[in-house]
This record gives structure tokens, C-alpha cells and sequence, in this order.
């Protein structure tokens, strides 16, 4: 079945993976876009292009009103180029903001646009100390401070936004660390290692597949199980784009 979709966060790393599977499946893609520069490739990649702000409440409710979405895909994020660590005490409150208040705005510009599911990234290496691989039930690190209090009070308030905003549908996919193409590392990362073409797989399976809750993506760990993706999604971690 072929939908209408508001990618928010089109030109970032999973985004972009993200575009060509829901193209070739078919579906009308609206993405957005901070950087006018963007939208020229976006247009080329057969995006309808959003130039929007997720902070700016009102242009954000416009923007989604007009795309009027069946379903809306989160993907947003503020790192710095190859995750610089110099940098990266500043991400790591922005991308909080992102998932507290951008969360919100989104939230309620899909409900306002008549939407009816909303697929959202998360973080999978939030999960409070205990019994390893921790499944999706497993409580999360709320004690944790420090840099780490931060992101994951920016995670409880996306999930929690996501998943109790009736009548939106709520999916939250737990990622594990990102490598591949345009994430700054070509390698796989220590914690939950996640291919950014696998992640963006998850997406496009959760627009049908996926009944509302939270799902664990990861390739094979011993931190985190997937064995719920697998099953309900038909997610595979060993999923790749064909090479250009």
C-alpha cells in the first residue's frame, strides 16, 4: 500500500539511507530540511522537500498540515561531523531538545494533520544496569546523570510522547550505534553496532509491520536482544542499499 509520508530529518544520516526504500516502495515523501542548500538534492532524490525548523511550533504545524502525512517518520538528530568529541557535550543537549521539545512539536502537528502512526528513533544503550541482553520490558537508566542524564531524559520524553499520544500509532526503534555511509565511522562501534542501512530497513518494515511499542535494532550483541524486530518486523541486520 503506498502512503504519504513526512520524513522529518530527510537529509541526515539514516534519512538520507532512508529516502531511496520509501521512493521504491512506492510512497509520496515529504522531507524536511534546516538548510535551503538541501532541498535542491532532496528534489533529486524525488522528495518534496520541507525547509522547517522542528523548534518553530507554528511553521512546523503549517509545513506538516500542508504535506498532510498518513504517517510520520522521526529521524532527527544535531551531531557534529564524525561524532568530534570536542563537540559533542553540546550535541548531546541539543539532541535532547530535539527529542523533548521537537518531539512535541511533531507530535502535535501529525495529530493536527490527521496522521495516524508515528515511527521515531531512539537509542538503545539507555537501559539501567541488571541481566544482559536487555529486551525492550527492561527498565531504563532514570538514575543516570551527568552527560548520560541528559540523553536520557531526552529519550523518556520522546518515548513517552511517541507511544501515549492517541490516536497516533507510536513506534519507537531503540538504535544501536550507527556506521556506514555518511555516519562518520566505516567500521562498526563498540556498543550495539547498527548499520545505518539496516536502520533505515527498520523504518520502512515499521510502516506496516510493526504493531505500536518499542523495538530493539542492533546487529548481534551481547548488550541488547532483537529478537522482537526479527520476529515482528522481519527486520534483518544484515540488510544493504545496493551499491551506487
Amino acid at each position: 500500500m503506498s502512503y504519504r509520508i513526512f520524513l522529518a530529518g530527510a537529509s541526515g544520516a539514516i534519512g538520507r539511507r532512508l529516502v531511496p526504500l520509501l521512493r521504491e516502495a512506492g510512497h509520496h515523501v515529504s522531507g524536511t530540511t534546516r538548510v535551503e542548500a538541501r532541498a535542491a538534492t532532496l528534489r533529486t532524490l524525488g522528495v518534496e522537500p520541507v525547509i522547517v525548523d522542528v523548534f518553530d511550533r507554528d511553521a512546523l504545524l503549517r509545513a506538516v498540515g500542508k504535506a498532510r502525512p498518513d504517517i510520520v517518520i522521526h529521524q532527527l538528530t544535531d551531531l557534529p561531523p564524525a561524532l568530534d568529541p570536542v563537540l559533542m557535550a553540546a550535541a548531546i543537549r541539543r539532541n535532547a531538545r530535539i527529542r523533548d521539545e521537537g518531539t512535541r512539536n511533531l507530535v502535535d502537528a501529525a495529530i493536527a494533520a490527521g496522521a495516524t502512526r508515528m515511527i521515531a528513533q531512539s537509542i538503545a544503550w539507555m537501559y539501567a544496569p541488571g541481566p544482559q541482553p536487555h529486551g525492550e520490558n527492561d527498565p531504563l537508566d532514570t538514575k543516570a546523570d551527568g552527560a548520560r542524564g541528559i540523553s536520557l531524559a531526552g529519550v523518556v520524553a520522546l518515548e513517552k510522547r511517541v507511544l501515549q499520544s492517541p490516536p497516533l500509532e507510536g513506534i519507537v526503534l531503540r538504535y544501536g550505534q550507527i556506521h556506514g555511509p555518511g555516519t562518520g565511522s566505516d567500521v562498526p562501534r563498540p556498543i550495539a553496532p547498527l548499520h545505518v542501512d539496516a536502520a533505515a530497513f527498520a523504518a520502512l518494515l515499521a510502516i506496516e509491520h510493526g504493531a505500536p511499542g518499542i523495538y530493539n535494532i542492533a546487529e548481534p550483541n551481547d548488550l541488547i536482544a532483537t529478537d522482537k524486530a526479527r520476529a515482528q518486523l522481519g527486520w534483518d541486520a544484515g540488510f544493504r542499499l545496493p551499491a551506487a
